[in-house]
């Protein structure tokens, strides 16, 4: 009996310490993907372009439509739902490629988030983001 209860017991010792160490999900990601969009909805439609991968090597002219699309689709949401009233981040899925016969890798994720719209819906909305240059950018 010692014997039985003594394996059942170091079992469960275990298990616990297997499920304690759980991977946090670092949400550094999403959080960069809700500035971004939280700078969308007050108006400053420039960071939000900037924050997408390599704004910087796209010309002038691309760069003030792009700007001038993320206006009409706040425009947009604000005559078919009354705005979106809150960004929520729901959750950061993130991964590492590694490029063969390289040393180098890629640091992706997938930052979904909530949009809490003015007329009481919610879409959920995922997000690719990349590692570049030490931030996370919108792909």
């Amino acid at each position: 009996m010692r014997k039985i209860f003594f394996v059942i017991f170091t079992f469960c010792v275990f298990m616990f310490f297997a499920c304690s160490e759980e991977h946090k999900n670092d949400i550094a990601a999403a959080k960069a993907a809700k500035e971004y969009y939280d700078s969308l909805l007050a108006g400053n439609y420039a960071y939000f372009v900037r924050g997408m991968y390599l704004a910087d090597t796209i010309p002038d002219g691309y760069r003030e439509e792009l700007e001038a699309n993320a206006k009409m689709f706040v425009e947009r949401v604000k005559e078919e739902h009354h705005g979106i009233r809150e960004v929520r981040i729901m959750n950061c899925v993130n991964d590492t490629i590694h490029i063969e016969k390289t040393d180098k890798s890629v640091h992706a994720a997938e930052a979904f988030l909530v949009f809490c719209f003015g007329d009481s819906l919610n879409e959920e909305v995922v997000v690719p983001m990349v590692f570049h240059k030490n931030r996370w950018l919108m792909r």
